[in-house]
């Protein structure tokens, strides 16, 4: 029995619940980056080492992969508005527990119970965008998430210069805003009409439908060397930047993940209409670029080269995230899509987190420069084969 579109959201309400899905969508990323400039602030109060920020970085991206595991498809079977609310109180207890947090081992707890919130909310929130409006729905979820860590990471650097308690504000604002947000969901209707639960549901398994999975071979290097460049930012990009710039300000470390998110959000928007086996090739061929200015820059000490590479590897990001979306999620029924939502994920974030938690340690051992260049290279190599491939593949079939 599949899934059933509810038709009170085809037409009425449709354009409300796009905006509001979108809307918790970029809070509930915002979350998972406020504590990345804050990371600095944790090291000095509580001592811990770059390879213990590494694992506190690792344990959420793990607790997100557990939450798409087992819950990516659930709400195919009994809704999207069950599965989000759960995942907001879920955020909600994490943001409780970062206030309360006095050491490394409860911080590691927060952004465990972080990650399993967003990994439960990210797919269904993905699903529900598709079902109000399945032509903006695509173009939602590239620019919502992105949205997300790039105000995320640029406010948590804010509060952390300027705001008193830094390490304890930023979560309280949260909390502030998912609890208005749980509130006017009930506003907003169901997009798809439940089936009766099954303990299969919840079984661990990564659904790809086979229309699908051609697709997701051919993005998968491309996607993976975008989503490790954002681990690798969000976890020892402020240190990266600290040691290319001599600035200890804890502003450095969010203006540089921002530039990142913000050259992929202006790519997603200014390229929206373009093809997307265009922007999977120009995608490949930007991030390849800005990666190699990066490495550039940090090899000279040079600021505006550094910066300049980030924001253009961002645009990459942007590209290659927006065209992989809009190749897959066409290819999905409506019981579909929450499954492929999960197992797109799945693959984004072990990608996000296993490299960063490899690079983390290896930093310990050959510096932070060595490791970036190391990384780096990876990730142009990754990318520049799904530009070549895709480039043959567009050249066959326009022949």
């Amino acid at each position: 029995m599949s899934t059933i579109p509810n038709p009170s959201v085809a037409h009425a309400g449709s354009a409300q619940a796009l905006r509001y899905y979108t809307a918790v969508t970029v809070t509930f990323f915002a979350a998972s980056a406020v504590p990345t400039p804050l990371y600095r602030l944790y090291q000095e109060a509580w001592h811990f080492s770059p390879a213990t920020l590494t694992v506190v970085f690792g344990v959420y991206a793990i607790g997100l992969l557990l939450a798409l595991l087992f819950t990516g498809s659930l709400s195919d079977h009994v809704g999207r508005r069950p599965v989000i609310l759960g995942a907001i109180a879920l955020d909600c207890l994490s943001l409780m527990s970062f206030i309360v947090s006095n050491d490394a081992w409860l911080l590691m707890a927060s952004r465990a119970l972080q990650g399993l919130a967003t990994g439960a909310g990210a797919s269904a929130l993905g699903a529900a965008m598709l079902d109000a409006d399945r032509h903006r729905g695509p173009l939602n979820n590239s620019v919502a998430p992105l949205a997300g860590m790039g105000l995320g990471s640029l406010a948590g650097g804010v509060l952390a210069v300027f705001a008193p308690q830094p390490l304890k504000l930023p979560y309280v604002l949260l909390l502030i805003v998912f609890a208005i947000q749980a509130v006017l969901m009930r506003a907003i209707p169901e997009t798809v009409t439940p089936r009766p639960f099954s303990a299969r549901v919840i079984h661990p398994r990564i659904r790809i439908p086979s229309a699908a999975r051609n697709a997701m071979l051919l993005v998968a290097p491309v996607n993976v060397a975008a989503w490790a460049l954002n681990g690798f930012y969000l976890s020892l990009g402020p240190s990266l930047a600290r040691n290319v710039t001599g600035s200890e300000s804890l502003m450095v470390g969010g203006l540089v993940v921002a530039a990142l998110i913000g050259g992929a959000m202006v790519a997603v928007m200014l390229l929206r209409k373009r093809e997307a086996s265009h922007l999977l090739t120009g995608g490949s061929i930007m991030l390849s670029v800005g990666v190699a200015m990066t490495l550039a820059g940090i090899d000279v000490k040079g600021l505006v080269l550094f910066f300049a590479g980030t924001v253009l590897a961002g645009c990459g990001v942007g590209m290659v995230f927006q065209s992989a979306l809009r190749t897959l999620l066409p290819l999905a029924a409506a019981e579909e899509r929450g499954g492929l939502m999960a197992a797109f994920y799945v693959v984004s974030y072990l990608a996000f987190c296993i490299p960063a938690v490899i690079a983390g340690v290896v930093v310990n051992f050959v510096g932070i420069d060595a490791t970036a260049a190391g990384y780096g290279t990876a990730l142009l190599l990754l990318a520049l084969s799904t530009g070549f491939r895709n480039a043959l593949r567009s050249g066959k079939s326009a022949s």
